[in-house]
């Protein structure tokens, strides 16, 4: 969420914020309008209950000297401010209201060196990783690998649950388990992250939190009877943590992952990827969520990046890394790094990772603050960062289509081997 009050003093600036985001159809004069509506409000408020106050304290004197009629007239006055006054403090709230409601759909600002563009067109590629594999015959794509292996069982996963849903068999479901076990060795022993186990739901007030909700409801698969969303990444829950929480400074930075099942609608990819593990409704991620002192948010997005490219080094995957432009990145994030395989099979780059700044947009959401030891210090919001560490289903087909073997198998990196003690 956004600072009000900065809204309130650089009206222009979320202008050309919502410009450069091409979101630029919110209306941001009717934004405008219901706040200063609301100061309106306040200021006549403030001097409604003033009025009171002072009546009030006119009556004891008044009685004292005796003057009864004038007391009597106070009083009335003292009835009538009251009556105006609820009626005042309903429109005070009726306003407040309507100007949350509008700001919680309101996208966060954008870091200045973030490139301005439309789409993944204008994304800034800023450097290429790792040595793109050859082949002496046509690689295939992972699904075909998969079908013929019999390890990826599409037709199973639609019989279970619909399309875009797949079962993994044998071979396929202990490399992806290798894979998070590896990732979660990996971000915990070296990178210093405390692994969580969080539920796979959440109460709707986490989703308004991290940004979910209220504007991308539709994208989410709700529990409406319960009040629970199934969790689409696990940067839901360990934000959602903290929420409502004032932490020590001395306890920053919090640090913290967690492998789960993410679950989507994926409502706009009608016709986008059908084939295959790209685009789906249910996947297995690692996520990496890092609470920071604002002042260190910018090298700690910097680190988190250096994290989620560790587990493509580590395993020897050609990648690139993209800055993307302000048309091209999520709502919650002022900057946004992704991490793009490449995917000889299918012949293109595919985003394995991405990793987000969000300043304190939600942390302003969620009530996140921390406290300095000395009395004097006031709370202050925090710095949320998350990025994927990495999408662990991606991982596992990048794997498939970069160390395939002419006759339809494929080799497993080093780092995976302990943990799958396998020959294949």
């Amino acid at each position: 969420m956004l600072d009000l009050k900065r809204i309130e003093e650089n009206p222009g600036e979320l202008t050309a914020m919502l410009k450069r985001r091409h979101a630029d159809s919110i209306d941001i004069g009717a934004l405008l309008e219901i706040i200063e509506q609301r100061k309106t409000t306040q200021q006549e408020l403030d001097s409604a209950r003033s009025e009171r106050n002072q009546a009030s304290k006119a009556i004891g004197g008044l009685i004292a000297e005796g003057k009864q009629e004038e007391a009597e007239r106070r009083k009335a006055q003292v009835r009538s401010l009251g009556d105006h006054i609820a009626e005042l403090e309903t429109r005070y709230e009726s306003l407040t209201a309507r100007v949350q409601e509008s700001v919680l759909d309101l996208p966060n600002w954008i870091d200045p060196e973030v490139p301005t563009g439309k789409d993944a067109e204008d994304n800034q590629v800023l450097r290429v990783e790792g040595k793109r594999p050859s082949f002496d015959f046509k690689p295939l794509p992972h699904f075909e690998i998969g079908e013929k292996l019999g390890i990826l069982d599409f037709e199973g996963g639609v019989r279970l649950a619909g399309s875009r849903f797949y079962s993994y068999r044998g071979l396929a479901a202990r490399l992806e388990r290798a894979i998070i076990n590896f990732m979660l060795d990996l971000h915990t022993t070296h990178s210093g992250y405390e692994e969580v186990f969080v539920p796979m739901l959440i109460a709707d007030e986490g989703m308004y939190t991290t940004g979910q909700f209220p504007k991308f409801r539709g994208e989410y698969y709700s529990l409406d009877r319960d009040g629970l969303s199934l969790i689409p990444t696990a940067e839901v829950p360990l934000v959602n943590l903290y929420r409502d929480q004032i932490v020590p400074e001395e306890d920053l930075p919090i640090a913290v992952t967690a492998a789960t099942s993410c679950f989507r609608r994926e409502a706009g990819a009608a016709g986008k990827d059908t084939r295959g593990l790209v685009r789906v409704h249910q996947f297995q991620k690692v996520e990496l969520v890092r609470l920071v002192h604002p002042e260190k948010s910018a090298d700690a997005h910097e680190a988190m990046l250096g994290h989620a490219e560790d587990v493509l080094r580590r395993l020897g995957l050609h990648y690139r890394v993209v800055l993307l432009c302000s048309g091209d990145m999520g709502a919650t994030a002022v900057r946004t790094y992704d991490i793009e395989v490449w995917m000889p099979g299918l012949d293109r780059w595919l985003e394995i990772s991405s990793v987000s700044n969000c300043e304190e947009y939600q942390a302003r959401r969620g009530k996140i603050r921390f406290k300095g030891k000395q009395s004097k210090d006031r709370p202050a919001f925090v710095h949320t960062l998350n990025g994927s560490g990495v999408a662990a289903g991606r991982c596992m087909i990048a794997i498939m289509e970069n160390f395939q073997r002419a006759d339809g198998t494929f080799d497993v990196p080093a780092a995976l081997r302990p943990y799958l003690e396998a020959n294949i």
